[in-house]
C-alpha cells in the first residue's frame, strides 16, 4: 500500500539549531500515527512543518492526490492541499465570545464552505463530540474537556481526510482523557488518517497502529508497538501482587542471576527478565515458602514507557 503523505529528507532549523534532521516517513492512509518525544524534541514542530505552517530548511513533504494518485508538495499547492488536512493545537484556537456552533460555522467559512454544507457538517459534529445541547453556550464559558472537544470539532468542519492533534488529553483528568480518546477512535473509524503527537505513552500505545520515536533531532524509531517493543527489549516483565513480604522476595530474587531489575510499585513487583519461564518457577516456589497469597500475576511485554526511557538514559 502507498503512503498517503511522504516526508523527504525533513529538516528544519532555528539559527545554528537544528530541531529535526532528515526525517523520512511514511505515512498509511487510514492508520493512528503516534509521534513520541521528551519536551523539546521537536514534536510540535514537526507537526507544523507537515501541515506547512512552517517551511524546512531541507526536503519536502508530499501528499498524495486521491483523483490523480500522483504525490503533490504541500509549500507548492500549499491552498489546494492544506484543505485536505486539520489541526488542533495543544492549546484551542476558537474564538471565546462565539457559541460553540458559531465557532464551527466560522471555521467552516474560512474554507468557503456553502452554508447548506456548514450546517450538514456542524450538526454531525456537535452530535459527534457530544455538545448537541451545549451549541449555544460561548466558548469562554466551557470546561477544559469541552474547549479540547470543540477545538478538535473547528479542526473537522471542513471534512478534511486527515487529522492532526498536538497533545490532546494535555492538562485533563483521566475521566477526561478517557472520553478525548474514544472521540479521536470515532472519527478515525469514519475512515479519518490521524496524526497525533503525545507524551502520554500509556495513553499512545493501545491506540496508535505505529509510533514513531524522536530523539536527538532525529525520528530513531517508527513501527508498531509490538515491533518496538522485540526491538528494544529482551526482557519480560513479571508483575506479581501479593499481600504481603515484599521485601523479602525482593531480596531473594535479586539473588537470581537471570532477574536484571526488580521495581516496585505500591504492592506489585515488577521483575525484568530474559528467561520468563525460570523465573516464574523460582517465584512461585518463593511464594509457597513465604507462605504468601498471589493476588495478581501477569507476564508481558515491558510497557512502551519502560523502553522509551530506557532509549533516554543512554
Amino acid at each position: 500500500m502507498s503512503a498517503l503523505i511522504q516526508l523527504k529528507n525533513l529538516t528544519k532549523q532555528y539559527g545554528k539549531k537544528i530541531v529535526l534532521k532528515k526525517i523520512n516517513l511514511d505515512i498509511n492512509q487510514g492508520e493512528i500515527l503516534g509521534i513520541i518525544g521528551m519536551s523539546g524534541s521537536g514534536k510540535t514542530t514537526l507537526l507544523n512543518t507537515l501541515i506547512g505552517f512552517l517551511e524546512p530548511e531541507e526536503g519536502d513533504v508530499l501528499y498524495k492526490n486521491k483523483k490523480q494518485k500522483k504525490y503533490t508538495s504541500i509549500f507548492k499547492n500549499s491552498l489546494k492541499v492544506r484543505n485536505r488536512f486539520g489541526f488542533a493545537t495543544q492549546v484551542p484556537s476558537f474564538y471565546p465570545r462565539l457559541t460553540i456552533a458559531e465557532n464551527l460555522d466560522h471555521f467552516g467559512s474560512l474554507y468557503n464552505l456553502k452554508e447548506s454544507a456548514r450546517k450538514k457538517n456542524i450538526a454531525k459534529l456537535l452530535k459527534m463530540i457530544g455538545l448537541e445541547s451545549e451549541k449555544d453556550k460561548l466558548a469562554q464559558e466551557l470546561s477544559g474537556g469541552m474547549e479540547k472537544r470543540l477545538g478538535i470539532a473547528c479542526s473537522l468542519v471542513h471534512s478534511p481526510d486527515v487529522l492532526i492533534l498536538d497533545e490532546p488529553t494535555a492538562n485533563l483528568d483521566p475521566v477526561l482523557r478517557e472520553e478525548t480518546w474514544k472521540l479521536i477512535k470515532n472519527i478515525h473509524k469514519s475512515g479519518t488518517t490521524v496524526i497525533v503527537a503525545s507524551h502520554l505513552l500509556e495513553e499512545l500505545e493501545p491506540v496508535c497502529q505505529r509510533i514513531g520515536i524522536l530523539h536527538n533531532s532525529s525520528l530513531i524509531e517508527v513501527g508498531t508497538p509490538d515491533q518496538l517493543k522485540g526491538r528494544y527489549s529482551k526482557n519480560e516483565e513479571i508483575r506479581l501482587i501479593t499481600s504481603g513480604k515484599h521485601d523479602q522476595i525482593q531480596k531473594q530474587m535479586k539473588q537470581e542471576r537471570y532477574v536484571k531489575r526488580i521495581k516496585k510499585q505500591d504492592n506489585t513487583l515488577i521483575f525484568y527478565t530474559p528467561q520468563p519461564v525460570k523465573t516464574l518457577y523460582r517465584l512461585l516456589h518463593l511464594v509457597d515458602d513465604l507462605n504468601e497469597k498471589i493476588i495478581g500475576l501477569e507476564v508481558s511485554k515491558p510497557s512502551l514507557k519502560e523502553i522509551f526511557e530506557s532509549i533516554y538514559q543512554k
